[in-house]
């Protein structure tokens, strides 16, 4: 009789730890709330603060908007107009900072999440799911003879990948300094950006291969076999920081992606772009493997002046920019926003391009460096693609 009161009673409380969320229910306050006229109104329950501010990435007043208590005790901040776009937002309470609790949809960017929400009514609405044609995205390891390690991969497949007699291009899309395989598909939103430029005829139907660019890691943190010992970090705190191992070794991609997927295999049908770190290593990609890409992204380029040019991957450059120059390309893109700190390095870069006459597309956009404008000039450089 004992042992039966006493497993009725354990089964009790594992029936209620099961449980234990499916008593929520969501409360009287509503944030955010995207309104009609493309204003975005927060609301916060924070009885004890004194002060309560929501600090998110839209240009107007900073993206910073000071909240106040409405009539019923609420903390309530309502932006100005705001484009259309995927933004991050997290509120400061006190000074302490934090992500909105009545908001379930978050994404991490370095080791930071952040709440989000969708403004329509143009590029914004790429970044969401309609009612068109799926593509999937895979998580595959390859193995690096060069790091001496499995390394991750995330891969978009287009919509009917293996289900029609075909094989497709493959664009090689590189993310920048903090980030990994997860970013361009979470913060980046390659997927929705894909599928809905393919269902409407603007971009091919392709492959796209988002690598991590950490070369001294084999994926992002959490999912390496050092599980939780290794948090996101910026990739300057990386052994492998600008020593063009991971530029040197692209080709083991490049590779295994040919052996393993339904691609064109050849330079007429390859792309690689990237923002940030992630152009940087596409110019010294494109410069040390010439006869392999036709199209080539620049996005913010993280291009650096104090490289070790007696590493292989950075030597000679004015050499490789004739070579990549005398090999021939179809499209050779550079996004850059008029506000980004590296926007000088950028305007170098290309009075040098000039001298050469060495022939390329120069798209400058407004703000700064932000995952608006890179998401924005993929829907562009996309659409540019195998065409």
């Amino acid at each position: 009789m004992k042992l039966n009161l006493l497993f009725a009673f354990l089964l009790v409380a594992f029936v209620a730890g099961a449980q234990q969320n499916v008593g929520y229910r969501e409360g009287a306050v509503v944030s955010p709330q995207v309104n009609n006229d493309g204003t975005v109104t927060f609301r916060l329950r924070a009885d004890k603060a004194k002060s309560v501010a929501v600090m998110g990435d839209w240009a107007a007043n900073g993206g910073r908007g000071e909240m106040a208590r409405n009539a019923d005790g609420v903390w309530e901040y309502t932006t100005p107009v705001l484009p259309s776009e995927m933004y991050t937002y997290r509120f400061d309470v006190d000074g302490m900072v934090n992500i909105d609790p009545t908001n379930p949809f978050t994404r991490r960017d370095v080791g930071n999440v952040f709440s989000i929400f969708y403004v329509d009514g143009g590029c914004g609405d790429y970044y969401q799911v309609h009612d068109v044609p799926h593509g999937d995205v895979v998580t595959t390891w390859y193995h690096s003879n060069a790091a001496g390690a499995d390394r991750r991969l995330s891969v978009y497949l287009p919509p009917l990948y293996g289900k029609e007699n075909r094989c497709y291009p493959v664009l090689y899309l590189l993310h920048g300094s903090g980030g990994d395989e997860t970013a361009w598909v979470e913060l980046g939103h390659v997927a929705r950006i894909m599928d809905n430029l393919i269902a409407h005829g603007e971009a091919e139907p392709m492959i796209v291969v988002m690598p991590n660019g950490n070369f001294s890691k084999q994926a992002a943190a959490g999912e390496t076999n050092e599980n939780l010992d290794y948090r996101p970090v910026m990739t300057n705190m990386l052994a492998d920081y600008k020593n063009g191992a991971y530029e040197m070794a692209f080709t083991e991609i490049i590779d295994f992606i040919d052996n393993e997927f339904l691609t064109l295999p050849d330079k007429q049908h390859r792309a690689v772009a990237g923002l940030s770190m992630g152009g940087f290593h596409t110019l010294y990609i494109a410069l040390n493997y010439p006869g392999y890409f036709d199209y080539i992204g620049l996005f913010s380029a993280g291009l650096m002046t104090d490289l070790d040019t007696t590493k292989t991957a950075y030597n000679d450059e004015d050499a490789k920019l004739l070579r990549l120059q005398q090999t021939g390309y179809k499209l050779f893109w550079i996004g850059i926003g008029e506000d980004d700190f590296l926007y000088d390095v950028n305007t170098v870069f290309r009075k040098r391009l000039d001298e050469m006459d060495f022939k390329y597309t120069y798209h400058e956009s407004s703000r700064g460096h932000i995952w608006a404008n890179w998401r924005q000039y993929l829907l562009t450089f996309a659409s540019r693609l195998f065409k």
